[in-house]
């Protein structure tokens, strides 16, 4: 199978989930015998075409066009501030990556495709303009909405894409049946939507590999005393991840469990506003903020070096960071109200059990489940090691793209 992969992230620039997924599943896609060719975009400093594990990997360079843009766009994208720039960037490289797809490779290089593979709504457009122009047809996959991601205050213009991309696809792949249920509530066509779990490497993020010593250094660094609990969380600081109401859980969880500190790693921008509650809350000396994007490296070290690690989503499609630690056999207390795809990966009791959910909207209630780890550590070890039994079991990357192409197969017979 030949397959046209759009995302805007892709190595070297990962930005989130989405690069991670789309590294992974076209890696795999390529050993499974397919052809794969991504078109991504270029911060102008990466190469326009070059092989990465054995996937095509396509960056047209841009030009800025924002001046020429502002002019002719909805009102609404003019209220963008630096945004607007994000907007133009990722029209110009949807008409271009599709324009290189259909005329250079297609038309002159002989390149036959069977399917396009686009991902969220920074991809539509290429993949709309792609399959008009093969006949090819389109799998939209959607990690995301915006008006989840957002918490109801988005962009109609994103919206109205999202849309488009529902409306034309052959098939809608998406992450979670949480999300297929925000899929049918938003008036989406539900008999399209199919659901293929995200993954997990469990070679790389696996805890036996791990060199103690390293993690030693790390929690020197952090200024971690060996005797004292580590609660972690790494990802986004924007109010849908609900790291302000980790931190203000806090409070609660220094009164029992005086030992306890919680590392934040992340950037957004509720970076000031972090701070701030921090010394509002006098929680100085129990929070540590880290203002960084880690490396996977890092991530897995930082994995490594933590008791509870702590995902309190107000949205959460999937949450890859969760699976990130349960494989490295770390209990997890999540955000389990609203749209959450964490209420599936992770499970809240019996046997199996792999960690604890909670209402991320009340910081009392995240520290009940924290604070229930931290008074029973064998509970704690216990829930780690069925989360990485589960991860091997659910959730690691080859099975994702196994089913994912099962999908494609089925769609291009038809």
């Amino acid at each position: 199978m030949d397959i046209a992969f759009f995302t805007w992230e892709y190595p070297p620039r990962i930005v989130g989930g989405l690069g991670v997924y789309s590294y992974e599943v076209t890696r795999r896609y390529v050993k499974m015998g397919h052809n794969v060719y991504v078109f991504t975009l270029n911060d102008g400093n990466l190469k326009t075409r070059e092989l990465i594990g054995g996937v095509e990997v396509h960056r047209p360079l841009l030009m800025d066009i924002t001046s020429i843009m502002f002019d002719i766009v909805a009102s609404e994208l003019k209220n963008w501030g630096p945004g607007f720039k994000f907007f133009s960037d990722i029209y110009l490289y949807n008409l271009l990556s599709a324009s290189k797809l259909v005329n250079d490779l297609h038309r002159f290089e002989g390149y036959k495709f069977d399917i396009v593979s686009v991902h969220d709504w920074l991809s539509v457009i290429a993949g709309l303009l792609v399959k008009k122009h093969l006949g090819i047809p389109m799998a939209f996959h959607i990690h995301s909405t915006e008006r989840g991601r957002t918490l109801g205050n988005g962009s109609m213009t994103v919206m109205e894409l999202e849309r488009k991309g529902a409306d034309g696809a052959d098939k809608i792949v998406t992450v979670s049946y949480a999300m297929k249920s925000e899929l049918e509530t938003l008036g989406f066509p539900i008999s399209k939507v199919e659901v293929v779990y995200n993954g997990v490497d469990p070679d790389k993020y696996d805890p036996s590999k791990i060199d103690r010593g390293e993690v030693y250094k790390l929690r020197e660094r952090y200024g971690v005393k060996e005797d004292e609990k580590i609660i972690l969380f790494i990802g986004r600081l924007t109010a849908v991840k609900g790291v302000d109401k980790l931190i203000q859980a806090m409070s609660y969880i220094a009164a029992k469990h005086p030992e306890a500190k919680l590392i934040v790693v992340g950037l957004g921008e509720l970076r000031d506003y972090l701070v701030n509650l921090t010394k509002t809350l006098n929680l100085e000396d129990k929070v540590i903020l880290r203002f960084d994007f880690l490396s996977e490296d890092e991530r897995i070290l930082h994995y490594a070096m933590s008791d509870i690690c702590v995902f309190p989503s107000l949205y959460e499609p999937f949450g890859i960071v969760s699976l990130e630690a349960m494989s490295m056999a770390k209990p997890v207390v999540v955000g389990a109200a609203g749209i959450s795809g964490m209420r599936e990966i992770v499970v809240p009791s019996g046997e199996n059990q792999t960690g604890i959910h909670v209402d991320p909207r009340r910081p009392e209630d995240i520290a009940w489940g924290i604070n229930i780890l931290l008074d029973d550590p064998k509970l704690a070890e216990k829930l780690g090691r069925n989360g990485r039994r589960r991860v091997l079991e659910e959730f690691t990357w080859d099975r994702i793209a196994e089913k994912t192409i099962e999908i494609y197969e089925k769609l291009i017979k038809k």
